[in-house]
């Protein structure tokens, strides 16, 4: 997984005293019930359902556009009950998935339009590849990579994988929004300064 540069405007994304930052485009149900440690970023048009159940995100997560973070629910003979969802520190969520899990590790990479069925468990240091579709109740053991439909251990993952995940996502929150804007404009002038371009006002 290689991070390139994302441009942002910073009018679109509302930015919390722990430093979470989150798209006015997101949806977020219950807000009450959400909480983010800090440091996070939540893209456009994701859903946090936070109406049905307690959802904890940990530190340093990216959660990308159009995913659906939702507490996975349980149907007992009088009806349905939802429980807490739980995602650590670290955590990578690609664009379009919809995640049902009860828990979520620190340092785990879900990919593209991933599907995590209800009351799944994902241990630390695991991922799930692009276009993988985990049954209810999966659990994914610690260094492996789940792929296919339904998903199947694919892999075991390298220990380095972790440490890959903590760089992306502290250099993914320190570069946001404005901030790669803003260098790339800079690169831009100093370009055109140095062979000699005069700007007119």
């Amino acid at each position: 997984m290689e991070l390139g540069e994302l441009l942002y405007n910073k009018s679109e994304y509302i930015e919390t005293a722990s430093g979470n930052k989150v798209s006015r485009q997101s949806v977020l149900c219950g807000s009450q019930n959400i909480v983010l440690n800090g440091k996070t970023i939540i893209m456009n048009d994701c859903i946090i359902r936070g109406d049905l159940a307690n959802v904890r995100v940990g530190r340093h997560c990216v959660v990308k556009s159009r995913s659906v973070i939702r507490p996975p629910f349980k149907k007992f003979s009088k009806g349905v009950a939802f429980f807490p969802l739980h995602i650590g520190d670290h955590v990578f969520i690609e664009e379009d998935c919809v995640v049902n899990a009860a828990q979520i590790g620190s340092y785990v990479h879900v990919g593209k339009n991933c599907v995590i069925g209800r009351r799944c468990v994902l241990k630390d240091c695991c991922k799930i590849l692009d276009n993988t579709v985990l049954p209810p109740e999966t659990v994914v053991p610690p260094f492996t990579v789940f792929s296919g439909c339904p998903g199947n251990v694919d892999v075991n993952m390298s220990i380095s994988t972790s440490l890959k995940l903590f760089s992306i996502t502290k250099v993914m929150h320190k570069t946001s929004v404005c901030d790669l804007a803003t260098k790339y404009y800079k690169r831009r002038i100093n370009k055109l300064l140095l062979v000699g371009v005069v700007f007119v006002f």
